[in-house]
């Protein structure tokens, strides 16, 4: 007899997946189980399809483990008391997919989905780097940007994983403190989002955003939302203003990480007498490393006018140009000088993608060095690269989102 989803199945956990779930098999269907650990037999509740999907004919299923038959080793209580299996998966909130694993094992099975893409993705040879720890400790209170929401009935939580339900906790283990404390204290808000942010000084900004928050219509055009308070941000003896909305890294320590790996593996690529390249640059931390290797001829490219402007305030009085602008459509527009020195590229986490690539490529820089928040578009990218004549030097990998399955890349390309 064949099973159908709202099955309880046993199943026997093989591998991990990209994105945080464990794959068992089952009448010969892969399935894709949370909460899992490979080499653990559970018992797990299969999610029925969408609206108007037909489960026969789906090629996957997913699962959320009920209970453990045969735990692993590597199994610890869970990190997030309120995302524990002791909760109906419906009410475990979501962010810490990782969080019942020891959090050793857990940077194994990181370097496992690292080792997967780059052999499917990225051609044959690679070797995924060990994933290091950047922290001493039990891998918490290290965010210092956090979402929460709030619901129709002015419930605060997060959401529960892979939901938009309101989940009420009552701790927010991987938050710092203080924002933890802050979260905590929400009462009375109104639906929608509300964004908690602890720069530099530790003092915590509180966001509040409607849910669908769009610019309202006015007789002229639309009214523009209120500019946001400008913040701080520290690394090295480098101050950065970013906007309290605009992007910077969430781990308190990732900046100062990635810094010093890229002067790390750019240390002896950076020409003063070459054009170098900061692409998808954001307020402009990669742009000031290439200065500090002694570059002195940079550009930085960034979508966002906003964090374009604040990279001009941040680099000056150093000889960068700040470009607001697409990558791709920058680099179309970028013609060969002969003297491209290091490209530095900090894609989204889609990746650079083809055009991006071929576009770097027709710079003949001297070095790449690539900054990765998803092990699959590095993957793709790295065998695009490969493909046009580039060697992969250096490949490290940083655990700078403890209990979570994300984790980030950094690697050199040569010729």
């Amino acid at each position: 007899m064949t099973s159908s989803p709202a099955d309880v199945l046993e199943l026997d956990i093989t591998g991990i997946a990209h994105g945080g779930t464990f794959i068992a098999r089952h009448e010969g269907r892969v399935v894709f189980v949370s909460d899992a650990i490979p080499g653990e037999r559970v018992r797990a509740r299969v999610i029925p399809p969408g609206e108007g999907a037909d489960a026969s004919t789906r090629s996957f299923w997913r699962a959320e483990t009920l209970e453990v038959l045969d735990a692993s080793e590597h199994r610890r209580p869970h990190i997030w008391p309120e995302a524990d299996l002791s909760r109906d998966p419906a009410e475990r909130p979501g962010g810490a997919d990782l969080g019942h694993i020891a959090l050793q094992h857990q940077r194994v099975l990181k370097r496992q989905v690292l080792t997967e893409a780059l052999d499917r993705f990225a051609g044959p040879g690679l070797v995924a780097p060990e994933i290091e720890a950047v922290e001493s400790g039990d891998g918490t209170a290290w965010r210092t940007r956090v979402t929460v929401h709030v619901d129709d009935a002015g419930e605060v939580g997060p959401f529960a994983a892979r939901s938009h339900r309101v989940i009420p906790v009552t701790s927010y283990p991987l938050s710092r403190p203080a924002i933890a404390e802050a979260a905590l204290a929400l009462r009375g808000e109104a639906p929608g989002r509300i964004e908690l942010v602890e720069p530099a000084d530790g003092r915590v900004r509180i966001i509040r955003r409607e849910e669908t928050e769009r610019p309202a219509r006015v007789a002229r055009g639309f009214r523009r939302r209120p500019t946001p308070e400008v913040i701080h941000e520290v690394v090295g003896d480098r101050r950065f203003q970013v906007d309290s909305t605009g992007f910077w890294q969430v781990h308190s320590r990732a900046a100062s990480v990635l810094d010093a790996a890229v002067y790390g593996i750019l240390d002896g690529h950076v020409d003063d007498d070459r054009t170098h390249y900061d692409l998808y640059g954001g307020v402009g931390l990669f742009a000031a490393t290439l200065a500090d290797l002694g570059g002195t001829d940079i550009v930085t490219v960034e979508s966002s006018a906003r964090a374009t402007e604040h990279a001009a305030a941040n680099l000056a009085p150093l000889d960068v140009s700040a470009v607001t602008a697409r990558v791709d459509r920058f680099l179309s527009g970028v013609k060969s000088s002969g003297r491209t020195g290091a490209v530095i590229l900090d894609p989204p986490r889609a990746g650079a993608g083809r055009a991006v690539v071929e576009g770097v490529h027709a710079l003949s820089p001297a070095a790449i060095a690539y900054v990765a928040c998803d092990p699959v578009a590095l993957a793709r990218d790295l065998g695009t690269f490969r493909g046009l004549g580039w060697n992969v030097t250096t490949l490290r990998g940083f655990d700078l989102f403890p209990h979570s399955h994300h984790f980030e890349v950094v690697a050199l390309l040569t010729r």
